[in-house]
């Protein structure tokens, strides 16, 4: 996961100041309790969006290393536990697995047999038959199971859905949706150190690979807007042989068109290669709806109207930016390159689980979105087993 970087190089005077750093606050305290698994550099990301949600208390976290587990928990001042059987007797309404993805399987699993409902960072799992057993285990006992991105529910996405309804562009026919993230081996990664103290885990992301890693951020959008995938075709390359020395990497570089049962059709592409480029363009009747930012909740949505003038075809250069009436949801500053909010994901499953209703990012839509993340890491054609229907707009999106 590429976010939220210091860029601090890890010199003798950064490790220092990091790992006395004291504690930035106490954990919000809230009607919503919620126990962390994993508290690597994501999880301070977490923690800096819960921030803004006073509804929610962190009762609980664990790490299996007991270095970062304290390092973690005296940054935010947080209730360690030694054992996952001691973070469960917390008795949290929702547990974040946010540990490495090869073992989100095995942590969730546990969770949800210990009678838990759990939100996973993504990917949910790295296969699909594991992903489907744990999709039957929540059902059966009655639990939800969501999956990250959070970035679906923020204002960016939502603007985006709601333009698509409401048909500013006309009927969708073509969507590009780029995710490329710079010469990322060539990057100071050694020197990326999160709040906590916790490093870039470069090693696993290069092994993982940057689809699976960040494939969901517009898979998620799209998914949201149009419903299932019916079919995906992939192609996939190695383009940068040495990584850092790290051994055994995924694919740096992936193209998917992804065929959509409700119509249009989306090439997504990730890479840690081709310079930075987050742009997402839906090509309509009656023109363009983008935007540059995949990372930024706030990020404009705008719509090119296309004209004709003289024997020219054009999009309108000056872009009309669209805005939600009223106000949407607590904000995150900048941090690094992302500016979202983490935090919207799990706060949805509680408000759903609370009311007793179906979440948006929990069941039916977080198995299509890891069966449509898996097959745009994995070359070749691949028709979708599982679908979801669109997802309903957030109640201020409307």
């Amino acid at each position: 996961m590429l976010l939220g970087l210091n860029w601090r190089q890890d010199n003798k005077k950064s490790r220092h100041m990091t790992q006395t750093r004291p504690a930035t606050g106490t954990a919000p305290q809230g009607t919503h309790r919620v126990a962390l698994i994993g508290c690597g550099f994501v999880a301070d990301l977490y923690m800096r969006s819960f921030a803004k949600h006073p509804e929610v208390q962190i009762v609980a976290v664990y790490d299996r290393n007991s270095n970062r587990l304290a390092a973690f928990s005296a940054h935010w001042s947080l209730p360690a536990c030694d054992t996952l059987e001691a973070l469960f007797a917390t008795a949290p309404d929702l547990i974040l697995n946010l540990t490495n993805p090869m073992s989100h399987a095995d942590i969730t699993r546990t969770c949800l047999l210990a009678g838990h409902h759990v939100f996973s960072e993504k990917p949910m799992v790295l296969d699909m038959e594991e992903a489907r057993a744990l999709h039957e285990l929540a059902r059966d006992k009655g639990l939800y199971l969501g999956s990250a991105p959070s970035s679906v529910l923020g204002e960016a996405a939502q603007t985006l859905a709601k333009a698509l309804r409401d048909g500013i562009a006309g009927p969708p026919r073509l969507i590009y949706a780029e995710l490329d993230d710079g010469f990322i081996p060539q990057a100071p990664v050694e020197g990326w150190i999160s709040a906590s103290g916790a490093p870039w885990p470069f090693v696993d992301e290069f092994r993982i690979g940057c689809t699976l890693e960040h494939a969901g951020y517009y898979l998620s959008w799209l998914i949201a807007c149009f419903g299932s995938v019916e079919k995906v075709v992939t192609a996939t390359a190695e383009t940068i042989p040495d990584k850092r020395g790290v051994t055994a990497c995924a694919p740096d570089f992936s193209v998917a068109t992804l065929h959509f049962a409700a119509g249009p059709v989306a090439r997504l592409t990730c890479s840690i290669a081709a310079p930075h480029d987050h742009r997402l363009r839906v090509v309509g009747d009656k023109g363009v709806l983008e935007l540059d930012k995949a990372w930024d909740n706030a990020a404009p949505v705008r719509f090119r109207k296309r004209l004709r003038i003289r024997r020219r075809l054009l999009e309108s250069p000056m872009g009309k930016r669209l805005r939600l009436r009223g106000p949407t949801h607590p904000k995150v500053s900048r941090e690094g390159a992302a500016a979202m909010n983490f935090a919207l994901g799990p706060v949805e499953m509680l408000e759903a689980i609370a009311a007793d209703r179906p979440s948006r990012i929990a069941g039916d839509y977080a198995l299509h979105l890891t069966e449509v993340t898996l097959a745009c890491q994995t070359e070749g054609v691949h028709r979708m087993t599982t679908a979801c229907p669109p997802m309903e707009p957030m109640p201020w999106a409307r």
